[in-house]
């Protein structure tokens, strides 16, 4: 019969309370120290801890972290977490009264909301390095790109002549706009919770500011009840997460369908491709397929994460700690992964050219540009100049001859809609539905033209050199605060 008069009942240790341990053990044990020496700090620069007992608990975590083997611990149930082992092992080396002043001020409520944030801006740093790289990728292979032709699609059917250097950049600006989200995310995980204790801060006159420049934030979170209630830190950060591969997701897509046999614009390498097993003909790029499934999982992991949060009471509650963090690491996992083979596909893959041109010819994508040239040139409304060139479209469609040989179906046509003769001579026409005059007449702010994609290239360039700016000056800030914090604590243990 299970013994219901003592903490834990084992099967509340098996299924909650080890595997927090366990948690805590593979991601926290760093961020519990920095705090135990910023708390230890501060508590002896405000006076409410003597100096002479502050060096004994210094020396006393010193030895803790010396001597205890946490990788080797296993969960037994006699200390609840992580936290009252180690004021165990402090009560073993100082006895009771000295020991527990280390926990003046201070609530484990503040401490794990600390601890969570900590865990993730380590990890979001490294998903936004990640990013970087490849938009660094994306606008270089763009620029390289700048005037390869392309067929851009809509609704799943050719549409017009674009370049590649043009699409990589439309996913490059959602990209850095995505970055841009994540970056304002993090900055969510900047405010420090130490000092709100359970709820409401503490009778002892304890310096916050202080607190949170020793860790590294940038100021403290102000009202002490949102430090352990609030949990917008999250929901907002995987929010930012899930629109990155939600957005990578539709640009790989694509690739899955430029890659078909079919459309064939875009060529994989082989070593990026793989062959069938019993189909010696047929090339699989199937890392295309792999990075569509790691965006869907990475947004997947980070609507599991948000919809936690949903219908919580507003305070301090499990559902958005320990167990609930540690699940959302996952999404860093996979979403680091994706990215860094979104970057490889990308620097490795090319256009095409000739399933560009026979898909160009066979759909007359440049159609736009005779309608076009037919208002500017001729006088005629768009309208009318709409229904020439649709005429002169089916006329060479039905005929099986690329556009560019259409002059007599379009003459016909000009003829028939208009009751005169074109001015425009054949040349003049070849020239107008050439796909090179439909892109470089596209000059316009945010067109495929050389000199608007050059603008545009200056402006990426600029827009993330100030995103890696900003991060720069965040780890700038946040080491210099760990230099700070070890030389404090320092100063403890050497007395």
């Amino acid at each position: 019969m299970t013994d219901l008069s003592s903490f834990p009942h084992p099967v509340y240790k098996d299924t909650v309370l080890a595997p927090l341990f366990e948690t805590t053990k593979a991601h926290y044990v760093e961020a519990v120290r920095s705090i135990n020496r910023a708390h230890l700090v501060m508590l002896t620069e405000t006076g409410i801890l003597q100096r002479d007992v502050a060096v004994a608990i210094a020396n006393a975590l010193v030895d803790i972290d010396r001597t205890v083997d946490v990788p080797a611990l296993s969960y037994s149930g006699e200390y609840e977490d992580y936290f009252f082992l180690v004021e165990a092992e402090l009560k073993q080396r100082l006895g009771p009264d000295v020991a527990g002043m280390l926990h003046t001020a201070r609530s484990r409520n503040d401490m794990d909301h600390t601890i969570f944030k900590l865990a993730l801006k380590q990890r979001v740093d490294k998903l936004i390095g990640a990013g970087y790289g490849l938009a660094d990728v994306v606008l270089q292979k763009a620029r390289t790109e700048r005037d390869t032709l392309i067929v851009a699609y809509t609704h799943g059917q050719p549409a017009q002549p674009t370049t590649f250097g043009h699409y990589l950049s439309a996913a490059l600006e959602v990209l850095l706009r995505d970055l841009q989200r994540l970056q304002t995310a993090r900055d969510g995980l900047d405010h420090c919770p130490m000092g709100a204790a359970a709820i409401t801060t503490s009778g002892f006159p304890i310096d916050r500011e202080r607190m949170a420049d020793l860790l590294g934030f940038s100021e403290p979170l102000r009202n002490s009840y949102g430090c352990i209630a609030s949990v917008d830190y999250i929901t907002a950060l995987y929010s930012a997460i899930k629109l990155v591969f939600l957005h990578l997701g539709r640009l790989v897509q694509d690739f899955q369908f430029w890659t078909a046999f079919e459309v064939g614009q875009l060529h994989v390498p082989d070593a990026l491709v793989q062959i069938s097993s019993i189909m010696p003909q047929k090339r699989n790029p199937v890392p295309i397929e792999h990075m569509r499934h790691m965006a869907s999982v990475t947004c997947g992991r980070c609507d599991m994460i948000v919809n936690t949060m949903h219908n919580t009471p507003f305070t301090d509650m499990n559902d958005s700690e320990g167990e609930v963090q540690q699940a959302g690491y996952a999404a860093f996992d996979s979403g680091g992964r994706m990215l860094k083979l979104l970057a490889a596909v990308i620097d490795a893959c090319s256009i095409n050219s000739a399933k560009v041109q026979s898909n160009s010819d066979a759909a007359c994508i440049t159609i736009t540009e005779l309608a076009d040239t037919l208002v500017r040139n001729e006088g005629l409304s768009f309208r009318q100049a709409h229904e020439i060139a649709a005429t002169t479209a089916r006329a060479v469609i039905a005929a099986g001859k690329p556009l560019g040989d259409g002059f007599p179906a379009f003459f016909r046509a000009f003829l028939a809609h208009a009751d005169r003769a074109p001015a425009l001579g054949e040349d003049d026409f070849v020239s107008a539905v050439s796909a090179r005059t439909f892109v470089a007449r596209r000059n316009r702010t945010g067109g495929p033209a050389p000199e608007a994609m050059d603008d545009a290239f200056a402006h990426y360039t600029a827009t993330l050199a100030d995103l890696q700016n900003r991060t720069a000056f965040i780890a700038s800030r946040e080491a210099a605060a760990g230099d700070a914090l070890q030389r404090a604590f320092n100063a403890l243990t050497q007395e």
